[in-house]
């Protein structure tokens, strides 16, 4: 345990700009050969059975259009960037991409075995989501405006967004990956406990 819960050593390297920036590389890329989008992206036939393992990490970088990779970007320069100036660039480096990939790996998994081994997964919502989920725990006393106007204490957005989430896996038949929203939600989680020794709810005031 106490591995785990080593630090690093605390610095500042402006790594979400690198990752977003890194992304928008990504999406010319792909506009410009979409043979590198098959590569990248995660399907589960060529994952598991053309063993390109790789695809759980790599699909979180590619997204399917600009306004796609817009609105992960926004959601993770508006979050990580005071998340990764709380914990540090390296804190934070592992957290996105350990959470990122172990959405893949779950999203793979669950996909193949429901034989959806076509269906393409790409983009770093699950991620994004994790590190909003991250940023409520580390400051559960801040208030994020919706639209600009509606206030509402970050905990009890992630409670929102969470319950939207599992409603609309339920019950709406759409193209976004919900069940990778609710993994980031879950791996934040996880992580939180395990790596950080912290009991979300209990910041939150919800449980004693």
């Amino acid at each position: 345990m106490n591995l785990i819960r080593r630090p690093f050593r605390y610095e500042y390297r402006f790594v979400t700009v690198y990752i977003a920036a890194f992304c928008l590389l990504i999406l010319f890329l792909t506009m410009m050969s979409p043979s590198i989008y098959r590569l990248l992206a995660l399907t589960p036939l060529l994952t598991i059975r053309a063993h390109m393992y790789w695809q759980v990490f790599t699909y979180q970088f590619v997204h399917g259009s600009f306004w796609h990779l817009f609105s992960n970007m926004f959601g993770l320069l508006l979050f990580g960037t005071q998340v990764e100036r709380k914990i540090g660039s390296k804190e934070f480096l592992l957290f996105y991409l350990l959470t990122a990939t172990l959405c893949g790996i779950a999203a793979c998994t669950s996909y193949s075995f429901f034989g959806l081994w076509r269906v393409g997964l790409v983009g770093a919502s699950g991620a994004v989501f994790a590190v909003m989920y991250l940023f409520a725990v580390l400051f559960p006393r801040s208030t994020i405006f919706v639209f600009g106007l509606i206030p509402v204490p970050a905990p009890l957005l992630i409670i929102i967004y969470g319950c939207m989430e599992v409603y609309d896996m339920l019950f709406t038949y759409d193209s976004v990956a919900h069940s990778v929203h609710l993994s980031g939600l879950f791996f934040a989680w996880l992580y939180i406990r395990l790596r950080f020794g912290i009991k979300p709810l209990k910041v939150w005031n919800l449980i004693r």
